[in-house]
């Protein structure tokens, strides 16, 4: 399922979301100031952010406008408790993408989300594909051969970018730094593990193989090699 960032500062809101939108399925990533909102967008990668605008620290607004501006292209749902128009006006055109009122329904809540995800998958790619290995994207689900493979988060995102750059070979360090935002290389013996952990998920007998290890480089998921 999707990934929803929420960024609302009142403790017992943010907790309701958070346990509602996990009832439907979704995976919840939770901040309660504007700083660590703006932080878990840049590197958690979410596919949808409801933000309050009344947060403490970098407020709402500008959290908006600084993601906006630093390239980040996911759908914003806008929570608010201000209910003039110029309010909504400023709020979708600093880059919201949906804009609700406090207090709202939950129900409305999740079916505008929903839209928001489908406009947004509308526009982008839905799948990736590597022999007869499918990842789907929104879902976040991984297919082979037409049998489903349970991964972790950090599983999932170390083949994502595995498939992304199939045919290629990419080094620890590249993952290091695409995957985990670690810059150092201290993570090479963490990266193998994830990677010995992935195979025995993804390759199966009598199917081709898949990951391969570059001796002395990195690894390269190939198609049908």
């Amino acid at each position: 399922m999707a990934r929803i960032l929420v960024v609302e500062d009142h403790k017992k809101l943010l907790q309701s979301l958070r346990r509602g939108l996990e009832e439907e399925g979704y995976e919840i990533i939770a901040a309660s100031t504007g700083e660590e909102g703006y932080y878990l967008a840049t590197t958690e990668s979410p596919d949808v952010m409801i933000l309050d605008l009344m947060l403490p620290g970098r407020g709402g607004p500008r959290v908006l406008r600084d993601l906006r501006s630093g390239g980040f292209a996911k759908p914003v749902l806008i929570l608010t408790a201000r209910d003039t128009i110029e309010d909504r006006v400023a709020g979708l055109d600093g880059g919201a993408d949906d804009y609700m009122v406090k207090p709202f329904a939950f129900a409305e809540l999740v079916a505008r989300l929903r839209a928001l995800l489908r406009r947004d998958a509308a526009g982008r790619e839905m799948f990736l594909r590597a022999d007869d290995l499918e990842i789907d994207l929104l879902g976040r689900r991984v297919v082979r051969g037409g049998v489903e493979i349970e991964l972790t988060r950090r599983e999932y995102e170390l083949l994502e970018y595995m498939v992304r750059h199939k045919n290629t070979t990419v080094t620890r360090e590249m993952i290091s730094r695409e995957v985990w935002k670690e810059l150092s290389g201290a993570l090479t013996n963490t990266i193998d593990v994830y990677m010995s952990v992935l195979r025995k998920k993804v390759e199966q007998p009598e199917k081709k193989q898949l990951i391969h290890t570059v001796r002395g480089v990195g690894y390269a998921v190939r198609d049908g090699a």
